[in-house]
């Protein structure tokens, strides 16, 4: 009896001395992380008192602010700062200082994708985040959730890349914590850039430095989930051509809730070269054999979130060293990729959570829209052959913008034997609007009013226009299909109603009220065939309404004939 009441003692020994070590360290990793009252908001707290209250609260409350990726509301009182601080990051810094480091999410996968196994021997990987000017509350927390849900066998190091950050807590309060860190088992290496150069050369940096088999880049306002590193492994591992990226979750930037992401889209472009999110079409979910659980072979990546052979990133190209900052890479890459033998993977067992700005909070030399413009304009010159045409037809401004020297990235792809972009639309994305099979492609101008037939900027569901025509394309370029639709990129001439207005609407393919003939002998005539009625322009508007005299000129259309030698399909 003795003894076992002696073990008993024991035991309760045992518990409290972890429990007190657990607060310590805690505590200790709270110091460096809980913000104060300083004017930036991220400042380190000096009341000992008050941080080990918090660390309390976070032991001994699982329903504090933001577990299980709950959204963390701003109390009127703190709206001023919270508004002060969102200018500096674009998201609610306010909210994630509320949140624990190490906060509880929900698990997003699919059911099939829990009860999966892998393989024990998966390449390690060497994860690269990029920062500059990062909140310390997001950056932290996206590394504390690598490694809390990551298995440490699988991590090789993770390689910070400080981008020549300028905020203080960003340089010797970040190496201590770092050091930290490191002293308890985790390789965590801190890089940092001697002047701002952007994430394409960072990222490069960050490469140039890694010893895994796998480069793993994340952005530095992410969370990762369960499970979330070895399906991306796996598919690096059965091809070492595969880039693998995860599904993206999005993180709120105002309330920093986790909402999980359709496994159901993939990523793909409009006619500027723009990143979009698309539903998966119906033969890529039969490839699957209804199976939601395997990897979607998409057209191209977000570029933020991806898992890389190192000896094949290197083979390809890594990125366009010629490139700007940020802008247009993942599309560089995407084309790269699949033109040049490879495969892009949107791997539904794996998620990442990532905050989601509607803006960037940085500068960039010469405008946000200099340099993107150059890089996408670098993108085209190299991987989009006869097809950049039709970009620079929607994007005239962009034909005088210099674009540096891409002899060397030419010669890449001409030694790498890559395919031409035409393949790419026919093989990889045949549902692009970009391969659509023109009659015409240019301006659609009123022989009556000598006017064009424009979006005027507008968005789905408002009506489309009429203005001056300028011969420079843009918002003045329409596609006339062999379907019979007049297509502005994604958006489609559409008319419910005889008499009624013309309103831009999401193309569906399926003719009916996007079901246009033009007449191109003597009438001219744009004829909408759902209500017999035709085009014409009134008062700077469209309208449908009765073909009545053939020799009304209001009537009366001409579509530009595009000599773009474009194949046909």
């Amino acid at each position: 009896m003795r003894v076992s009441r002696n073990k008993l003692t024991y035991c309760k020994i045992i518990v409290a001395t972890s429990l007190v070590w657990l607060v310590a360290d805690a505590i200790f990793l709270l110091y460096y992380s809980a913000p104060n009252d300083c004017s930036d908001g991220l400042c380190r707290s000096s009341n000992r008192l008050d941080i080990a209250r918090k660390v309390i609260d976070r032991i001994t409350r699982p329903d504090g602010p933001g577990e299980n990726g709950r959204a963390v509301e701003t109390q009127e009182e703190e709206k001023q700062l919270k508004d002060e601080l969102f200018k500096q990051n674009q998201f609610n810094v306010l909210a994630s200082n509320k949140i624990s480091l190490n906060r509880s999410l929900p698990d997003p996968r699919l059911q099939a994708c829990r009860s999966k196994r892998y393989e024990s021997e998966l390449p390690p990987a060497s994860i690269i985040i990029v920062f500059h000017n990062e909140a310390w509350s997001t950056l932290l927390r996206t590394l504390h959730s690598v490694i809390n849900r990551s298995p440490a066998s699988l991590i090789q190091e993770i390689i910070l890349i400080d981008d020549a950050s300028e905020r203080d807590y960003l340089g010797q309060q970040l190496e201590a914590y770092i050091r930290e860190l490191t002293r308890g088992g985790t390789n965590v290496q801190l890089h940092r850039m001697g002047a701002r150069s952007g994430l394409i050369r960072a990222r490069l940096k960050g490469s140039s430095v890694a010893k895994g088999k796998v480069l793993l880049f994340l952005d530095a306002h992410c969370e990762v989930t369960e499970g979330w590193l070895e399906p991306l492994l796996h598919e690096v591992k059965l091809d070492r051509s595969a880039v693998a990226a995860p599904i993206i979750d999005t993180i709120s930037d105002e309330t920093f809730a986790y909402q999980p992401a359709s496994d159901l889209t993939w990523g793909g472009f409009n006619w500027k070269l723009t990143f979009r999110w698309y539903p998966v079409p119906q033969r890529e979910l039969q490839r699957r054999g209804g199976d939601r659980s395997l990897p979607l072979r998409t057209p191209t990546i977000a570029g933020g979130l991806f898992a890389i052979d190192r000896g094949y990133f290197e083979e390809i190209g890594s990125y366009d060293s010629g490139m700007e900052v940020w802008g247009a890479e993942n599309l560089e890459l995407s084309f790269r990729v699949w033109q040049c033998g490879g495969a892009l993977l949107i791997v539904p067992c794996s998620h990442v959570g990532h905050v989601f700005r509607k803006q960037t909070p940085y500068t960039f030399p010469g405008g946000t829209g200099a340099v993107i413009n150059k890089n996408t304009r670098r993108v085209a010159e190299v991987w989009l052959d006869q097809y950049k045409e039709v970009w620079l037809l929607v994007s005239p401004g962009i034909r005088n913008v210099p674009f540096g020297d891409v002899s060397s990235r030419l010669e890449l792809r001409k030694r790498l034997q890559c395919k031409s972009f035409q393949w790419y639309l026919d093989n990889i994305w045949p549902e692009s609007q970009m391969r659509l099979d023109f009659r015409s492609l240019g301006s659609v101008r009123n022989v009556g009013t000598g006017r064009c037939v424009d979006t005027m900027m507008k968005k789905e569901g408002e009506p489309a226009g009429v203005s001056g025509c300028h011969s420079q394309g843009g918002n003045q370029v329409w596609a006339y299909t062999r379907s019979n639709e007049l297509r502005h990129d994604e958006l489609c001439l559409d008319a419910s109603q005889r008499g009624g207005g013309v309103s831009l609407v999401k193309c569906h393919g399926r003719q009916g009220n996007q079901h246009w003939e033009w007449r191109s002998g003597s009438d001219l005539q744009l004829v909408h065939k759902s209500t017999g009625h035709c085009l014409r322009d009134v008062d700077g508007g469209l309208t449908v309404s009765d073909c009545g005299d053939k020799s009304d000129t209001s009537l009366q259309w001409k579509l530009q004939q595009s000599d773009l030698n474009l194949s046909q399909s």
